[in-house]
Order: C-alpha cells, then structure tokens, then sequence
C-alpha cells in the first residue's frame, strides 16, 4: 500500500483530502476503517479516485485497469501529478501520456542519493527488502542447512554464498546470509565498497577497474563489453565452490547486465541456488525466467519479482515514509506550487504540466529513447 493510515493523519492534519480506494489496504493488514479513522474518505472505483485527485500516489508504475480496461494515466485529469516507481526509460508509454495529458510525473526511483534526499530514498528502502527476503528464499529453496553445524552425524560446513552486487540489496543479502550462518562472498565493480562488505562479514571479491562505473548520484551506469567480460570472469572464477548465489547488479533505467551465462551455470554444483533480483529487467542470468522457479541443469533458479509485495507491511511501512517525505519537498510552498529549483524535485520530475524537466529523461528522448 502507498499510504498507510499514520501517512493519511498527517496529510489530513496539513489539509489535504484523502482519497483511498475501497480495499486497497487489505493486502498490508489495513482495513478501509482504519483509513476512515485516520481521517481518509474510502471510494468505491479506482476510477474515481484518479478521475477526481489533484495527486495519485501509486508504488508500481501505471498499468492498464483490468475492470476498466483502461490505462491508468489515461484516467487522470489534466495538470494531475502521480507519484510512484514509474520506469520511464523502460516504458516509454508512461513519458508520452505524461506529456499528452499535461500531467506531472514525480518518479521516485529518480530521487538524486544524496544526503538531504535519504527520508525520501525508496529504492533504497525496497531494495533493503529485497535483499532480506532474497536470502531467506535461497534457504528455502537450499536443500542444505546455511549454518555450520556439530551433529551427531558429524560436523555440517556451512553454505557458501556469492552476492553479486554491494549495493543495498547486496549489502542486506550479505548481512542476513552472514547471520544466518553462510560463509559469504561478495563482487562488486566498484573497489570503494570492499570496507563495507568486509564489515558486514564477507569475503569481496576484487577485479581490476578499467573504467567509471558509477553516476554522480550513486548509481550503477552500463559498461562496455570487455568491462563485462572481465566480471563474467571474476564471477566464473568462484561459482564451483558456491552453493548459493544472489545477484542484483541492475543498470539504472536499462536492461540489467549478462553476468552468468548456461555455460557458467553448468559450473556450479547439483542442488545449487541461483536467486536472481534483476529478473524484472531482464537478469543476470541468462537462464532467468521472472516470477518463475526453474531447474536447469541441476541448478535451482529463481526470477525473483517484487519482493517487497511478500513483507507488505513493513514494505508499505516504509515506502508511506518515503513518499510522505518527497511529497512535502515538492509541494512545499504555501500555495502548493512546485519548485522546479529544487535538485531533487529537478531530477525526479520526469513531466511537469506535461513539459519534461528531469536532464535523463530529456537526454534519453534526445537519443531516440536509448539512455547510452
């Protein structure tokens, strides 16, 4: 859910009227009357509630309304704002209905990281998730124990584990994992977050840097072909000893990077784990379906999509936070303009009035819909 009932009470204290779909709290344990006793007014339609609002705020990026049979920014009035994960670059649908109907698009994945934008960081927060619940489903899906274990049958070594990719999910998976018992490995391209892995417990694995990998606001960019080359090798390098692997290098608004091909997963031992959280942009793995659970040969892999949806209540907890937080910093003068001066609202305004205003959304246009 967008908005838990806490969210709902602040806005309603500050003046604003709250519109919640009937039911729409359900799945993260909020029933309609704790929104009404928050102060929210409970519509029956969804399509009311975007036909009549000033603001939607949404997590997932716009779909089509299957009752309706209806996109979503279709249904919304003219000079409305939505506020969400939209995925401009990777449904470009969303840029051009944003701009046709003079609509303004906060997206929340485009949040600069930097320090005054960490109450707003979502992606942040969902990826902390992520990484969670990512090693939890790789030990249940493990037919063999994480932990060392002394045993009447003998001592049982602990589970090797390989997270590729140190960013938040990565450094969640390689704390969750380390304390649940694995021997744990880390990759990452970017030499600076060795410190960090190793403090959570792991092993970083290192290659040589031969070029930037990163934005200046902290994203992970795409690199060439023989920067990939040499990460598929590193990788390689390690996966006949792994039992499980959990892998989230993502490129931000792009198809996620090749890293683990069939031939390398024939590398790895029967019964081995493979939990891919960049399934919902393509994969790591070139095996990966998403949303579906596969064995190939005798590796288990999972296309793991929207985790977060399986911890709805602390998921909702935490994304109601965020958006809270970005939405006073958009609208936060007296009358409620937004202020295009502002650096995050610059970046992570993909429309505004239908006039495009974030730099990557524009370069991104300017190439034909290719952010290379």
């Amino acid at each position: 859910m967008s908005v838990v009932p806490d969210t709902v009470k602040l806005l309603v204290k500050k003046g604003h009227t709250v519109l919640i779909e009937k039911d729409a709290g359900i799945q993260s344990f909020y029933g309609n009357e704790h929104y009404v006793e928050a102060g929210a007014q409970i519509i029956e339609d969804a399509e009311s509630v975007f036909g009549e609002s000033d603001v939607i705020i949404k997590i997932r990026p716009p779909l089509i309304n299957t009752k309706l049979d209806k996109y979503e920014l279709d249904l919304m009035k003219e000079g409305a704002t939505i506020m969400g994960f939209l995925s401009p670059t990777l449904d470009q649908r969303v840029i051009r209905t944003l701009t046709t109907g003079k609509l303004s698009g906060f997206a929340m994945e485009l949040i600069p990281r930097i320090s005054r934008s960490q109450n707003m960081d979502a992606l942040s927060s969902m990826s902390t998730i992520m990484g969670y619940r990512s090693v939890l489903l790789a030990a249940n899906l493990l037919g063999k124990f994480f932990p060392l274990l002394m045993t009447a049958a003998g001592t049982i070594r602990p589970a090797n584990v390989l997270v590729i990719g140190a960013g938040v999910a990565g450094l969640q998976a390689i704390a969750m994992a380390h304390r649940i018992g694995a021997t744990v490995e880390a990759f990452d391209t970017r030499p600076a977050v060795k410190e960090q892995v190793e403090s959570l417990g792991a092993r970083f694995i290192e290659m040589e840097t031969i070029e930037d990998v990163e934005t200046k606001y902290g994203y992970a960019k795409e690199a060439s072909d023989e920067f990939i080359k040499k990460e598929m090798e590193a990788i390689a390098s390690r996966l006949a000893k792994i039992d499980v692997v959990i892998s989230t290098a993502l490129v931000f608004g792009r198809k996620a990077p090749l890293l683990i091909t069939e031939e390398m997963v024939k590398m790895m031992t029967p019964g081995s784990v493979i939990i891919d959280l960049a399934a919902e942009q393509g994969g790591n793995c070139e095996l990966t379906r998403a949303a579906e659970t596969i064995e190939k040969h005798g590796v288990i892999i999972n296309g793991a999509v929207d985790l977060p949806s399986q911890l709805s209540f602390h998921a909702s907890m935490m994304y109601s936070k965020n958006v809270l937080n970005a939405f006073q910093n958009l609208y936060r003068g007296e009358d409620d303009t937004i202020d295009l001066e502002d650096e995050i609202n610059a970046n992570a305004l993909v429309t505004c009035k239908g006039e495009i205003v974030s730099e990557m959304i524009k370069n991104f246009m300017n190439n034909g819909g290719d952010n290379k």
